[in-house]
């Protein structure tokens, strides 16, 4: 409870809060995450879950990546959830300067946030990779095989698999958001992933706080830590 008191003491202070978030942000929302017990990478595959969203065997065997991610990856009729709906007020406040997400699946939008830094892109968006036209996820969702555009060119999704670069534009605005912020929370995320684990150490203030089921290798860095459920906590926090 005092942990709890001293974050939203934190909150009610602060102008510049950015909000960093993992996977574990939209599992309370229904959408599966990739490294708990019930994740992707403990599903039974042909292949394992890292190699079949990786861009070699994107480029190798389209058709059966499109199966996968139309199963697994494609998270279409969820609902935002309290956490969401929380930063959305926030940012309508103007106490929230910007949400940096490694999640595709737009649930932070779909809440009413706008400055939103998805690192590892969006299933929302999908381009043809010759001419570039744009479609929208329900598109690639009832395609069927490989999503085609009308000139034949295959319709990627704007996500980063295994192998690909980051965005660089989206990587520079969300270390220049986690450096101006006066309380960076992160959240469900186990910070394994590289390089989006490592832009906390951008932050050079003294707010650093961890909200995780798990511990992670960084909660000796952070200044206050809870191992909860982030719905827990975000439902007590105004």
């Amino acid at each position: 409870m005092e942990h709890l008191n001293t974050l939203q003491s934190w909150i009610d202070e602060s102008e510049r809060i950015v909000f960093f978030g993992g996977a574990g942000v939209s599992t309370e929302s229904g959408i599966p995450d990739f490294r708990s017990v019930d994740g992707l990478y403990n599903q039974k595959f042909e292949y394992p879950p890292e190699t079949i969203i990786s861009h070699s065997f994107f480029e190798r065997n389209p058709e059966y990546f499109f199966r996968f991610y139309r199963e697994k990856m494609l998270p279409l009729g969820f609902a935002p959830n309290i956490t969401h709906k929380t930063l959305a007020r926030w940012e309508k406040e103007g106490k929230l300067l910007g949400i940096v997400t490694q999640n595709i699946d737009g649930l932070h939008q779909k809440a009413g946030s706008k400055r939103v830094y998805e690192l590892h892109g969006s299933v929302l968006r999908n381009y043809c990779r010759n001419c570039h036209k744009f479609y929208p996820a329900e598109f690639v969702k009832e395609a069927r095989g490989i999503p085609r555009c009308t000139c034949g060119g295959i319709v990627k999704p704007d996500v980063v698999l295994y192998e690909e670069s980051l965005n660089e534009d989206t990587l520079i605005k969300s270390i220049q958001a986690i450096e101006q912020a006066d309380l960076l929370i992160v959240a469900g995320t186990s910070l394994t992933v590289y390089p989006a684990a490592g832009l906390i150490r951008y932050y050079h203030g003294s707010r650093l706080v961890l909200i995780n089921r798990d511990a992670t290798g960084y909660d000796d860095y952070a200044n206050l830590v809870f191992h909860e459920k982030l719905g827990e906590i975000f439902s007590k926090l105004h």
